[in-house]
């Protein structure tokens, strides 16, 4: 992709998907990561599979809220738009625009929503509606955290043994729902199994 290929459409279209994503991402904006893949990866070839799956990891690691993964999708975007790493100024004011394109595009919806249902549900907390609504979203986040899981667990094409990956994810889900051990531990391991070329 490049620069010339990267208009004001395409930077449209970036934050009307994410705008349209804002509004379906029930139990946050990670439960929406398999429709970014399609689109970024698999639809557009806006970012790679590498570039994808860094901006999920390393946004979990770092402290602070993991809508950040969103940002450096941006940013991902907007860095491949101008040309790479080696774009320079321009490179860098591309990869910007895009963070911030991809975060108003993902907060703007979704935050202004949160804030009028919740005064709102706050207000009717007493009905059978809300709490019927609030059971029963649940299992909706439930699944869209499972498909998240299994669309990170399935990245990895090269594995010549693919069940290792599997069973490293099971087990890593298997500690988060029984324990209370610190999801950095689990991503510290994970790393660890993944340098020493296990996984």
């Amino acid at each position: 992709m490049t620069a010339d290929a990267f208009g004001w459409a395409q930077w449209l279209a970036l934050f009307g998907h994410f705008l349209m994503l804002s509004l379906l991402s029930v139990g946050g904006a990670i439960t929406t990561a398999p429709e970014m893949h399609r689109y970024l990866v698999a639809q557009q070839g806006w970012i790679s599979d590498a570039q994808f799956n860094a901006s999920i990891a390393l946004a979990q690691a770092a402290p602070g809220p993991n809508v950040l993964f969103v940002a450096l999708m941006g940013w991902h975007v907007g860095l491949n738009a101008a040309g790479g790493v080696g774009g320079g100024m321009a490179a860098t004011a591309s990869a910007l625009l895009g963070a911030t394109v991809a975060m108003l595009g993902i907060l703007i919806p979704s935050a202004t929503l949160t804030w009028r249902a919740t005064r709102w549900a706050q207000q009717n907390r007493e009905l059978m509606a809300v709490r019927a609504f609030k059971a029963g979203m649940a299992p909706v986040v439930i699944a869209l955290l499972l498909a998240t899981g299994w669309l990170l667990a399935a990245a990895d094409h090269r594995s010549a043994e693919p069940w290792r990956a599997w069973l490293l994810a099971g087990v890593a889900a298997l500690i988060v729902w029984r324990t209370k051990l610190h999801m950095l531990w689990l991503l510290g391991f994970g790393a660890l199994v993944g340098a020493l070329g296990w996984v």
